[in-house]
């Protein structure tokens, strides 16, 4: 039986999850698997790599093969590059987290009002030009 680690399509039309699993070469895309050994989620910003690096060098070892996608996820894990004894390639990109917006007394803002809006309701513009109007035919 040829075992391929493959990945397994999750989530909604335009939301894809992946799961990373060895499977059976000739199962379909999400059919059975094997076992599950990792997760991909690439619409995240960074995208979210988890392999299992223990279980991925022993179904590398028994002889199973990555299909193109999962292999460039292993290289980018490092686990391809352990397997084949090359050195380490640089490490992922940690997303940082996000700091609050500034405040806006921190930008130096003032607490005081500054009065009234300036514009008008337009009701008062209609009895301004009917004031007006009434003026001119009086005249």
């Amino acid at each position: 039986m040829a075992v391929k680690i493959k990945l397994k399509r999750l989530g909604k039309i335009r939301s894809p999850h992946y799961r990373i699993v060895v499977a059976d070469s000739r199962t379909r895309r999400d059919g059975r698997a094997i076992e599950e050994i990792g997760k991909y989620h690439p619409t995240y910003n960074p995208s979210v790599i988890e392999v299992d690096a223990e279980r991925v060098a022993y179904w590398l070892g028994v002889g199973a093969q990555p299909t193109e996608p999962v292999l460039a996820i292993l290289k980018k894990t490092g686990d391809w590059q352990k397997f084949k004894g090359e050195p380490a390639p640089a490490p992922l990109l940690v997303a940082e987290p996000k700091s609050a917006r500034p405040s806006f007394e921190a930008l130096g803002g003032d607490d005081e009002g500054k009065g009234e809006a300036i514009t008008q309701k337009k009701k008062a513009e209609k009895k301004d030009e009917a004031a007006a109007e009434s003026e001119s035919t009086e005249a």
